[in-house]
C-alpha cells in the first residue's frame, strides 16, 4: 500500500459486506465525535447528490438514531430513504458499532445491517475503517462501497477544516 492509497482510501467487498479505509488528518477523538454529532453527521454522511436530516441521535449504548437521505439531483431524486438503528458499542476515539435498517416494505431492502467503525491513530492523523455488513440484496455492494468512499471524503473535509 502506498501513501497515495491511504490518502484516497482503500476498499474491499465480499458478498454482502464492504470494508473501506481512509486516513483523515485529525485526531481520533475529533473524527469519532463527528460520527455522533447530529449537525456534523448531516454535513458529511450523505454521499454526493444527497442531503441528510438527522431526526434524532442518542449517542449511548442502546441509544437509537433515525436519518433521512434526500436525493438532491435529478439522478437521485427517487432514491431518497429513511433508516435507523441502535448503537451497540461506543468506545470514544476507538470504535463505534451500530445497526442499520431501511424503513421500507421492499423485501429486497429488508434486513438489519451492522456497521463497525474503528479509529486508529497513525502519524498523519486517524485511519478510519468502516466495515458495513448485511447490505440488502437491492443494493449492489459496489454502490455501498462508493457511497462510503464519498462519505469519508466529506468527513475529511468537515474535520480537517475544523
Amino acid at each position: 500500500m502506498t501513501d497515495n492509497d491511504i490518502e484516497h482510501g482503500e476498499s474491499t467487498t465480499d458478498e454482502r459486506s464492504i470494508t473501506v479505509s481512509r486516513v483523515i488528518e485529525a485526531p481520533p477523538e475529533r473524527v469519532y465525535d463527528a460520527f455522533l454529532d447530529p449537525d456534523e453527521l448531516a454535513q458529511w454522511f450523505p454521499p454526493t447528490g444527497f442531503s441528510a436530516e438527522v431526526h434524532y441521535l442518542e449517542p449511548e449504548v442502546g441509544g437509537t438514531y433515525r436519518i433521512t437521505f434526500t436525493g438532491e439531483t435529478e439522478e437521485f431524486a427517487d432514491m431518497g430513504h429513511s433508516f435507523g438503528g441502535i448503537f451497540q458499542e461506543l468506545e470514544p476515539g476507538e470504535r463505534i458499532v451500530y445497526t442499520d435498517s431501511f424503513e421500507t416494505d421492499d423485501p429486497a431492502m429488508a434486513g438489519e445491517m451492522t456497521t463497525t467503525v474503528t479509529f486508529e491513530e497513525v502519524p498523519d492523523g486517524t485511519e478510519v475503517t468502516v466495515r458495513h455488513a448485511g447490505i440488502p440484496e437491492a443494493i449492489p455492494p459496489s454502490d455501498a462501497n462508493e457511497g462510503w468512499i464519498d462519505s469519508l471524503e466529506n468527513l475529511a473535509n468537515v474535520v480537517e477544516e475544523a
